[in-house]
């Protein structure tokens, strides 16, 4: 679970710094936090595969810091919230399309290199992928609504962030345990 959430650390941190009337600051630091963790990552062994979000998250802060800088006053500024969860529901559904979920990586580094290969693996992380997918886009539609609802409502839009998180990282750890309770219990009959 630490591991999501270092993952997610790069949009946590632009969420934090970024405000309605100054999103240069939280850009910037989205992308240092970004960069931070990727090569942290890098030099400590990680692969590429584990850290997809981690290298979307660069490509999106380095765009989105590019956008505030040439056009401080963009129409876009309003929409960051929705902008962050349509950009990871993008990377997610687009590793799926790949036939390479998003989850694989971190999942190889918390299950046995023997059911790597397997159509089971495969399968679970495709529904986690699936799930987080799912919750990011849900997450967009219903901040880009509340935006335009309720622009001024930050607790409502911390809730949908919050609930956009929590939902898919609880969904993440309960479905892998039960899998590998599944899969224990068909080992052992």
């Amino acid at each position: 679970m630490i591991r999501y959430v270092i993952s997610f650390l790069p949009w946590i941190a632009y969420a934090c710094v970024a405000t309605s009337d100054e999103w240069r600051n939280g850009a910037l630091v989205g992308l240092g936090v970004a960069l931070v963790v990727v090569s942290y990552d890098r030099m400590t062994g990680k692969a590429w595969d584990e850290m997809v979000i981690e290298s979307s998250a660069v490509i999106f802060f380095a765009i989105i810091t590019a956008i505030s800088f040439a056009s401080p006053d963009s129409s876009l500024i309003k929409y960051g919230p929705s902008l962050v969860d349509a950009w990871l529901a993008l990377t997610a559904w687009g590793s799926l399309l790949v036939r390479r979920p998003f989850t694989l990586g971190v999942a190889r580094k918390m299950a046995p290199q023997h059911v790597w290969a397997t159509p089971r693996f495969y399968r679970i992380n495709s529904v986690i992928t699936s799930v987080w997918a799912a919750a990011f886009t849900l997450t967009a539609v219903a901040l880009y609504v509340q935006t335009h609802v309720a622009p001024h409502a930050t607790t409502t839009a911390i809730a949908i962030k919050v609930a956009g998180f929590a939902l898919p990282a609880l969904f993440t750890v309960r479905y892998s345990a039960a899998a590998a309770n599944r899969a224990r219990q068909q080992q052992t009959a």
